[in-house]
């Protein structure tokens, strides 16, 4: 679907801090398409400056194929505990009216989903907003944190980033990280192979944009090739998801030796 279509189905109500997001009539047939959404939702939250929306979810006539459902509840958990501060969601069908006249006054009642969005905003009007003055995030890591991290190899042609057991906490440290990476790739004067370790690296939902734009700049700018190594962890599955998506191969391996096997083919490839 062209951006021009997804944004037409994503709103921003700057006076009652709404992002409203019209799922209606669309068809999720598949997590690339669930991830193109999302991606597009999550750049258009990160242009208008503010972090935190309350979300109105437009679902009447919604489809999700079953292909798609791990991704679209992975990227809608991740997406809220971002930037949502609180999400109501309506749907017009006959089953979600059945649903909550059976669940009411029951444990299993969602107060946040109805069947008219009227019903739903005057939900978002009692809500209490979450924001705060805009702040700059601190940053948690000092530049001698990055630098023991990142080594070049001019014998292999490898630069090795080590983001094993690291947090990315938020947009501050993904910035201070790749500042960091930029200068010293830039004072080698030279491209590499990359070789990135995710073993235990958490990447939170705040930074994910972050991430994402830093990392695929730097590869357009500094990269023969990138290949990544971790021991199944959630980082990986991020990543090969929001791949689908984002014009770039995930390329990534169980251990550091397979990684290393993979750039030893690229290499061969691009001096054959």
């Amino acid at each position: 679907m062209p951006t021009r279509d997804l944004d037409r189905r994503i709103v921003f109500h700057d006076d009652i801090q709404v992002m409203e997001a019209d799922f209606s009539g669309f068809d999720f047939d598949s997590s690339a398409t669930v991830n193109r959404f999302y991606d597009r939702i999550e750049e258009r939250i990160a242009e208008t400056g503010e972090e935190l929306w309350f979300f109105l979810v437009n679902l009447c006539d919604t489809r999700i194929d079953q292909s798609a459902w791990f991704a679209y509840s992975r990227r809608g958990r991740s997406l809220n505990l971002a930037h949502s501060m609180g999400s109501v969601r309506f749907d017009a069908s006959e089953i979600t009216r059945k649903q909550i006249e059976r669940d009411a006054n029951t444990e299993a009642f969602n107060p946040n989903l109805f069947t008219n969005r009227a019903d739903a905003l005057a939900r978002i009007a009692e809500m209490p907003s979450k924001r705060r003055p805009r702040v700059q995030h601190d940053p948690n890591y000092s530049d001698a944190d990055f630098r023991r991290r990142i080594s070049f190899d001019p014998e292999t042609q490898i630069m090795e980033a080590d983001f094993s057991h690291f947090t990315f906490h938020h947009s501050a440290d993904v910035n201070g990280f790749y500042d960091h990476i930029e200068e010293r790739i830039k004072a080698t004067d030279r491209k590499w192979f990359f070789l990135v370790n995710l073993n235990g690296c958490q990447i939170y939902p705040a930074a994910w944009v972050a991430y994402a734009h830093r990392g695929k700049k730097l590869n357009e700018a500094a990269s023969l090739g990138s290949v990544r190594f971790a021991a199944g962890s959630e980082t990986e599955q991020d990543i090969r998801m929001r791949a689908e998506t984002q014009s770039f191969r995930p390329n990534i391996r169980n251990t550091r030796d397979e990684a290393l096997e993979l750039i030893r083919e690229m290499r061969e490839t691009i001096h054959a």
